[in-house]
């Protein structure tokens, strides 16, 4: 007679065997699963993917900004940005790299960043610690401090440095010399950017406001707004003013301008996934709750971008712009760059529907009013997008992410533990950090606009001056010679003192 209760004992011991060899088996998971949640170790090849991956970002700004070219033009800008984006890389790879993150080691106390520990201050400790202006070591990438994270942080900011490379130099190509914007994307790679991008992201002054002067988690730029566009659009503004417009602005060519900007606005999105993941710092500071919330927010912000400049063309021209809409779009990206992982995917909408807003009214004045011929949008897209981002995220930063944020708050931030990056509008359980981090975004904002702006000046003014010299020297003196076979029917020889440039229409 079979007992049921024996019956049930002798199928769990044979079940015991299977379940034993499974747990054994699953052990070692289960150990490396908690070992990723205590710390996480993302592989290397991941932000290798998310550099290459965040490139198409600058390819699809390419596209848009010389579909408000007409042919000729559009040719000469795209191969400019190719030429000056190189030019840039090497002098980026030579100083640049060295300025930006020299000193990024005493912020970040990692073991791979201890070659990289050498900044310069303009003020003494009594000011405080972090009032970093420039990197001093890594020149070259030399040595045997070059570790695999330090690589990794080259290739991450490459994308950056192309951005804000070709948007001046796409919008100076057939105004300016070819000599000077190429002398442009050299002073750009290993000068202008990598001082700005020093300040923010490299463990300058800028970032340090929040531990010096308690101003929230100190500047916030998550996505390059401020350090790439914003810095882009007041060096181009200048550079624009100085180098006129040559020519009449031409009616954009219908037959290629749509899949042009339609290409441009996919490659651009698709760049934006990988944007913010290819910086290890921030990822592993942000976490993957804000590294993911940021990509969606960043793609809401976009879209958002689309729908003013679409409703204006509907109502003014009774057809939808494809440049007008693309614009839209890049200008919602570029202001959910600067807090997208520390903002709610509502404030993600809202911040890129004020920043598309702003693009057919700055279209007009740019363009109509002011008249400086900005066709490839370099102002109106990267420049108050920028500003409406970098403000609204001391207003919509709601603490879920950023903790520890620039070395700010590493235990608890307004003693909250856990609170990260805050404004005014927090989530529940936090204390609102206002307006302490939107004066360190004022500052921010300030700083890069006058760093833009000088920058432009000092080298825009004098190039400017120096090749129409050129160029007036050229014409003046590009006169007939006679000589002494002048009389037997020998032709006259023209004389030149320097070759024509490309860019000049008498050429």
């Amino acid at each position: 007679m079979n007992d049921p209760r024996s019956n049930r004992l002798m199928r769990f011991s044979r079940l015991f065997p299977a379940m034993a060899a499974m747990c054994i088996a699953l052990a070692p998971l289960t150990a490396l699963a908690q070992a990723d949640v205590t710390r996480p170790m993302t592989p290397v090849f991941w932000y290798l993917l998310a550099s290459a991956l965040a490139i198409l970002t600058a390819v699809g700004l390419v596209f848009i900004g010389v579909a408000g070219l007409e042919r000729e033009r559009a040719w000469d800008a795209a191969l400019g940005a190719v030429g000056a984006m190189g030019l840039a890389t090497l002098a980026y790879w030579a100083v640049g790299f060295a300025l930006q993150f020299g000193g990024v080691g005493l912020v970040y106390p990692r073991p791979e960043l201890h070659g990289l520990v050498w900044e310069w201050s303009p003020l003494s400790t009594d000011w405080g610690v972090g009032w970093g202006a420039a990197g001093l070591s890594g020149w070259l990438l030399a040595g045997r401090e070059m570790t695999a994270l330090v690589y990794v942080l080259f290739l991450s900011h490459l994308p950056w440095l192309f951005v804000v490379t070709l948007l001046p130099v796409m919008a100076l190509r057939g105004r300016a010399p070819v000599l000077a914007t190429l002398a442009i994307a050299l002073l750009m790679g290993g000068f202008v950017y990598p001082l700005a991008g020093n300040w923010v992201q490299g463990g300058g002054w800028l970032s340090a406001l929040g531990r010096n002067l308690n101003l929230g988690h100190g500047f916030v730029d998550a996505g390059g707004a401020g350090a790439v566009f914003l810095l882009a659009a007041a060096f181009g503004l200048v550079a624009l003013v100085v180098w006129t417009p040559r020519r009449a602005v031409d009616e954009l060519p219908p037959a290629y301008q749509p899949l042009l900007t339609v290409a441009g606005a996919l490659l651009m999105l698709a760049g934006l996934i990988g944007w913010l993941w290819a910086n290890p710092l921030q990822v592993e500071t942000v976490g993957d709750l804000g590294m993911v919330r940021g990509s969606v927010n960043l793609l809401l912000a976009a879209s958002a971008g689309v729908i003013a400049p679409l409703l204006y063309s509907w109502f003014v021209t009774g057809a939808s712009h494809p440049t007008l809409v693309a614009r839209g779009l890049v200008a919602g990206a570029v202001a959910g760059l600067a807090a997208a992982p520390f903002i709610s995917p509502g404030a993600a909408l809202v911040i890129g529907a004020l920043a598309g807003a702003t693009t057919p009214l700055l279209t007009y004045v740019v363009d109509s009013l002011l008249r400086l011929d900005d066709a490839t949008g370099l102002v109106v897209t990267a420049g108050a997008p920028a500003i409406i981002g970098l403000l609204m995220a001391g207003v919509f930063a709601d603490g879920i992410a950023g903790v520890g944020w620039q070395m700010t708050g590493l235990d608890a931030h307004l003693g909250v533990a856990g609170q990260g990056v805050s404004g005014l509008l927090v989530a529940p359980g936090f204390q609102p950090d206002f307006p302490g981090q939107l004066q360190a975004q004022l500052i921010g904002v300030a700083a890069l606009i006058l760093w833009g702006v000088l920058m432009g000046l000092l080298i825009s003014a004098p190039l400017g001056l120096l090749f129409w010299g050129l160029q007036h020297s050229e014409r003046t003196t590009a006169v007939r010679v006679p000589t002494p076979a002048d009389g037997e029917g020998e032709p006259a020889v023209r004389r030149r003192v320097f070759p024509p440039f490309p860019s000049d229409p008498a050429a």
